[in-house]
């Protein structure tokens, strides 16, 4: 068959030929003898890349209000950019100018005169109406001792904080229509409504949220409300001229909301396949398109049951990222082994859930005093001794080394090791048989027959009779893993000369509420469970007073152990009623977290491993403990030579 160019230049040639012959007569138009062409080579075009992840399960919805699921905010982080991401434990505007600061004056404290009848926060950080017997922090107050009652005359001053955000410009939704402050203040209406589901803790303690210029919202706290994290309160923009048509109650349910949102990120939902996948295809309208991002035209997130069958599939090449959501906890030496084996890439983090250690130190039944005639519990756990040689009787280190597989360490604190809040100077409890030992004989239990494999005796301990063996209950649930930490745990007690009776109770039965649940109704000797943070800052609230379940508070808390310190709650306090940057704000989180290694409420087992996989050739991914995604970053991943060393 004969070349097309070779076709058409000859064409070419018979088309001059004929127009010369046909131009007027008495002129000589030479006959030319060659046509140039050019010779420039259309480019061949780039193919389409794909990125496929490997899901854990199938969102039930994408409806960005609520509880979602991991699996749910991996795909909502491929439709919504931000509006800020959080790693290493910090934030990062993604959609906003900057975050707002105290320092540079888009975020301010301001005195304010309230009123009888007025919305305040109190002294406890509660919203209520200002009112004669109502305790509160008079401007310039910071904590508990310059708190007063207000006796309902006249006004008053209190502080109030007000906070401005600023939008980059130039931001599209994904059809093509400008995204302006207006819809994060629609977001901000939306969320106030009770059929909305979510925490309502800000809205509570927000005086107004209001637009000022297209690109500019600012909040408004309740007076006497210092939010330590106010650079945060923002709300995600969401498509007020898409779902402003429908009510709050109906929202949920629309495929506008729940399976095809429209968002600015790097990609849009192209197709969902129930029980299979979903299809996203590159935003024509992203706002980072200008920097050759995202690097992929097609996004596809597949849903497998699996974790094994998952790896099975990126070893085929059917998936390139298997994400944290398939809870890989579980196939850590697997994973290990083809990583060594160079079949794939095995990534691995810890996570803010910390698996814990909690001490019965003061049980439900002590709360109208302590009976043993009544049938109270013997005080085993109320010495301080006692709880720091059980401490040092926990191989923790073989614990992290064979469960764990070596991939975290031991924790001091329940603040992270790289926490900017972390105390490097609490008190550390190494395993040490001999120092725990110590520890005993001079709280009254002795080793009577010299052989540590028998529980230890007491001997004039006041409350506990002579001849009482050192015997505790340990409680947790009958998962694999925590089975084989609290099997590793019982024998490195055993030899400090502390016999404990394993239980494994179901999840349902071991959580269940007071005063009935074993936990949260305070009955037990020992437990091992697992809590996460919910922000930020550490968790001090965790262990104050407050957060003791019992009957005055439904038996709702945290503070299970029953531990009760004026010290600690007053560190904790300064530091939650304190801004970044005042100097009780740090020096509150280090206190608090230096008393409590010390009077040990709970001993930190470690931090529990968020695993994820990928082919060899994949690039830019990383896991981060404090990222409220694992995808934080998907418009920059890459592969093949963009990711050679």
């Amino acid at each position: 068959m004969p070349d097309r160019r070779s076709v058409f230049e000859g064409f070419l040639v018979f088309l001059v030929v004929l127009l010369a012959a046909c131009g007027p007569k008495g002129t000589s138009t030479p006959t030319p003898t060659s046509i140039p062409i050019s010779s420039t080579p259309t480019p061949t075009p780039t193919p389409p890349l794909t990125l496929t992840v490997c899901l854990g399960e199938e969102p039930a919805s994408l409806y960005p209000f609520g509880n979602l699921s991991s699996a749910a905010r991996s795909i909502l982080a491929a439709i919504y950019d931000g509006p800020m991401d959080t790693n290493s434990y910090g934030y990062q505007p993604v959609i906003l100018k900057k975050l707002p600061s105290l320092a540079d004056g888009d975020a301010l404290i301001s005195v304010v005169s309230v009123y009888v009848g007025d919305e305040v926060v109190d002294a406890d950080n509660l919203p209520v109406t200002l009112a004669p017997g109502v305790r509160f922090r008079p401007s310039g107050c910071r904590g508990d001792d310059c708190a007063v009652v207000y006796d309902g005359k006249g006004e008053i001053q209190m502080d109030q904080m007000v906070v401005n955000f600023s939008l980059l410009s130039g931001l599209y939704w994904s059809d093509g229509m400008p995204l302006t402050v207006e819809d994060s203040v629609y977001s901000y209406d939306l969320a106030t409504y009770p059929d909305t589901p979510g925490s309502t803790y800000l809205i509570d303690r927000t005086k107004a949220y209001e637009a000022v210029d297209e690109q500019t919202v600012q909040w408004w706290g309740k007076p006497g409300y210092l939010d330590p994290t106010y650079f945060t309160n923002f709300w995600t923009p969401y498509p007020k001229h898409l779902w402003s048509q429908y009510t709050p109650a109906e929202l949920p349910d629309t495929e506008v909301a729940a399976r095809e949102p429209v968002g600015w990120g790097a990609y849009v939902v192209e197709d969902w396949v129930s029980s299979d996948s979903i299809t996203l295809k590159k935003n024509p309208y992203y706002f980072r398109a200008g920097e050759g991002l995202p690097k992929f035209d097609t996004l596809v997130f597949r849903f497998i049951t699996t974790p094994e069958t998952a790896i099975s599939e990126l070893i085929a090449g059917k998936c390139d990222l298997l994400d944290a959501s398939l809870h890989l906890d579980g196939q850590v030496g697997i994973l290990k082994s083809f990583d060594s084996q160079g079949q794939l890439k095995a990534i691995f983090s810890t996570t803010d859930v910390m698996e814990r250690f909690d001490f019965g130190i003061r049980p439900a039944s002590y709360d109208d005093d302590y009976n043993l005639d009544a049938g109270d519990r013997l005080d085993f756990l109320g010495d301080v001794r006692v709880r720091q040689a059980i401490a040092m009787c926990l191989d923790r280190q073989q614990v992290v080394d064979t469960v764990l597989h070596g991939l975290t360490t031991v924790p001091n604190s329940y603040v992270p090791a790289d926490h900017p809040l972390y105390n490097p100077d609490v008190k550390p409890y190494p395993f040490d048989v001999t120092a725990a030992s110590q520890l005993l004989e001079q709280a009254g239990w002795r080793d009577q027959d010299n052989d540590p494999g028998t529980p230890r005796q007491a001997r004039g301990i006041a409350d506990i009779p002579a001849g009482t063996p050192l015997v505790l209950d340990y409680w947790t649930t009958g998962a694999a893993q925590r089975r084989q930490v609290s099997e590793i745990l019982a024998g490195s007690l055993a030899q400090c000369g502390i016999q404990v009776n394993l239980q494994y109770y179901d999840p349902t039965e071991l959580y269940a509420q007071g005063p009935d649940g074993p936990l949260f109704g305070r009955k037990f000797d020992l437990a091992e469970f697992a809590m996460g943070s919910t922000g930020m800052e550490p968790p001090c609230e965790w262990f104050t007073s407050a957060e003791v379940p019992s009957a005055a508070n439904h038996w709702v808390g945290a503070n299970i152990s029953g531990y009760t310190s004026a010290a600690y709650d007053e560190a904790c306090l300064a530091a939650k009623g304190s801004l970044p940057g005042e100097p009780a704000y740090a020096t509150g989180y280090h206190d608090s977290q230096a008393i409590s290694s010390e009077e040990l409420p709970i001993v930190p087992l470690y931090w529990r491993l968020k695993v994820a996989a990928s082919r060899l050739d994949f690039c830019n991914f990383s896991l981060d403990p404090s990222a409220a995604s694992d995808l934080w970053n998907l418009e920059a991943f890459d592969d093949g030579e963009a990711c050679a060393p």
